[in-house]
């Protein structure tokens, strides 16, 4: 027994090994630039390593008794093999080139292979840690502080940036691109290479997910099955209300955003295939269409969609703004909406099969799809009236100012993106989206904000007051009173955050700092928007970490954390007597 304890440390310590190895040679490879004369080295370097991970993985399957440990290393073993397989086809089809040109060639298909290797093998490590871990909130604030940090570091290697950034500047775009924000103190377009750019749009894919919804999918794809500690760290962050099939919804959001991304990376490149400004139009396909879906308004432009060649591009803006709005949802409505088409399809065409005269949809979709429908509405009708004469001038077709009025109602919901220069709209206007900023999205989905069914219940409690009644009674259902009470403390926090965050901004910067800029640099940070009065670029080093801190907070819930810190285990079974508190 103890000589098979003795061979799995062993076992661990060369996975370790191999894991800080991998992670060397990526770091130095994509991060640093090397001299000519080490080209060849590190080539052969890589086929060194590649080979070797392939001969470790083949042992491990052969070694390992459990089914678990065992698949892991055949997955592994079939993803480096076939990646060594199709580098051997490329290098014998281009056989009469010199032998640094074929490992050039080869050189790309190895390397995706260490990266994603890698990221199995952080998977795995983080799977660990919350498996250890028993407190799900702390874990989930934890791993978007991590991502952070990591992201940051990764931002400041030499080849990310074309001339530098502070750490400040690294740390704040890290923490906005990984809490899905937008907001910039340096410019993507001209400040970050394409692999700084890479880099930024990774930690927006992560941040718009959820390195445990990731970490799920991981444990799902290997195992097919999950613990119960996995589904409880998972559970909040994707809606569950119960352990059932946590894992296997995980497994689901992923496919389903990855596929919708996939779609929207191909509109959007068929809307700027005839864009002669527009030089790698693949990897701005793609970068857009994660950044729309993940609510993030990023941009590789230095505008972003402001720019004169594609303000008018109207057929990429419809693309960006169902982008936006599917992932502004949320997975469970969207699930619960294909749920409910599929069975209504099925019975269309089998009338045998029909179902119990229950709702299929539940209440919680109808709260979010009727506040989101009269917020894009109402918000359309608004900004379409405010800036008639005003921003909207400069279309002149009536499906212009329609979709730039339909656009700037869907992108102050956290998406961030921008068609024009927000500077130049009306302070109603302005103070409107302040309000579109602070609901937000919806719940469990990749936007911010305090939620739209925050929001509709906060609403609807102050008629039920009103009326004199003592519950939220909807749709023939009573809303428990601890999703009202959540609401309101939600609802407190945010205003309190805000608050705060805007006191902060007046003291550090300059005196006759524009107010109505702090406000709204303050509610797009907390709401995770991106939006910006042109405000970003100029704070002082002090406000850069407050909208840091205020990014961190909105996009991980500062509920959640107070809960992760405060909620008591043991149940109380008593009660103090009653007493009303005198409010008018």
């Amino acid at each position: 027994m103890s000589r098979i304890i003795k061979k799995d440390s062993i076992l661990k310590i060369i996975y370790r090994f191999f894991d800080l190895i991998v992670l060397t040679y990526i770091v130095f490879d994509f991060g640093y630039s090397i001299n000519e004369i080490y080209k060849m080295p590190k080539l052969i370097g890589l086929l060194v390593i590649t080979f070797a991970l392939l001969a470790f993985n083949i042992f491990k399957f052969n070694y390992y008794k459990t089914s678990g440990r065992k698949k892991v290393a055949l997955v592994n073993s079939v993803i480096i093999g076939f990646l060594i397989f199709v580098s051997t086809i490329v290098a014998l089809i281009n056989y009469s080139l010199p032998i640094i040109d074929i490992l050039k060639l080869v050189r790309p298909i190895l390397e995706a292979g260490l990266i994603f290797y890698f990221i199995i093998r952080l998977m795995i490590l983080v799977r660990y840690i919350y498996e250890v871990y028993y407190n799900p909130a702390i874990v989930f604030v934890g791993s978007f502080f991590a991502i952070i940090m990591i992201g940051a570091f990764l931002l400041l290697l030499p080849n990310a940036t074309t001339n530098g950034i502070t750490f400040t500047d690294a740390l704040f775009t890290s923490t906005s691109a990984v809490c899905v924000t937008g907001l910039i103190v340096v410019d993507t377009a001209t400040e970050f290479t394409i692999i700084g750019q890479s880099i930024i749009i990774s930690l927006i894919q992560i941040g718009g997910l959820g390195i445990l919804t990731f970490t799920s999918f991981f444990a799902y794809f290997f195992r097919g099955s999950s613990s119960f500690k996995e589904g409880l760290n998972v559970r909040d962050f994707i809606a569950q209300d119960t352990l059932k099939d946590v894992l296997k919804t995980a497994l689901s959001v992923v496919t389903f955003t990855i596929s919708v991304e996939i779609i929207g990376a191909l509109f959007i490149y068929s809307s700027i295939n005839d864009n002669v400004e527009i030089k790698d139009k693949v990897f701005f396909s793609v970068f857009h269409s994660i950044s729309a879906f993940c609510n993030a308004g990023f941009s590789t432009l230095t505008a972003g969609l402001s720019e004169a060649h594609l303000q008018f591009n109207y057929y990429m803006q419809w693309v960006v703004m169902l982008m936006i709005i599917f992932g502004g949802l949320g997975y469970n409505i969207i699930f619960n909406f294909y749920q409910y088409l599929k069975i209504n399809v099925i019975e269309f065409f089998d009338r045998k099969k029909i179902h119990k005269h229950l709702s299929i949809i539940t209440l919680n979709s109808k709260i979010v799809l009727y506040t989101t429908g009269a917020l894009l509405i109402g918000g359309f009708v608004f900004l379409f009236l405010s800036e008639m004469n005003n921003t909207l001038l400069v279309h002149n077709t009536t499906f212009g100012k329609i979709t730039t009025a339909a656009f700037n109602a869907v992108t102050p919901r956290t998406a961030g993106f921008n068609t024009m220069d927000f500077t130049q709209f009306s302070v109603p206007t302005l103070l409107f989206m302040i309000f579109l900023m602070w609901i937000g999205a919806s719940p469990a989905s990749t936007g911010g904000g305090i939620k739209t069914s925050t929001f509709a219940l906060a609403t609807l409690n102050i008629f039920t007051i009103a009326r004199g009644k003592s519950r939220i009674q909807l749709f023939g259902r009573r809303i428990s009173s601890e999703s009202t009470s959540r609401a309101f403390a939600i609802l407190c926090i945010s205003l309190i955050i805000i608050g705060f965050a805007i006191i902060a901004l007046l003291i550090f910067e300059p005196k006759g700092t524009d107010l109505l800029a702090v406000v709204f640099e303050c509610f797009s940070a907390y709401s995770t928007v991106g939006l910006s009065l042109n405000f970003t670029p100029t704070l002082t080093e002090p406000s850069k970490y407050v909208i840091i801190v205020t990014m961190f907070i909105g996009r991980i819930g500062m509920l959640n954390l107070m809960i992760g810190m405060l909620r008591q285990i043991n149940h109380q079974f008593y009660e103090y007597p009653k007493e009303n508190i005198l409010i008018n």
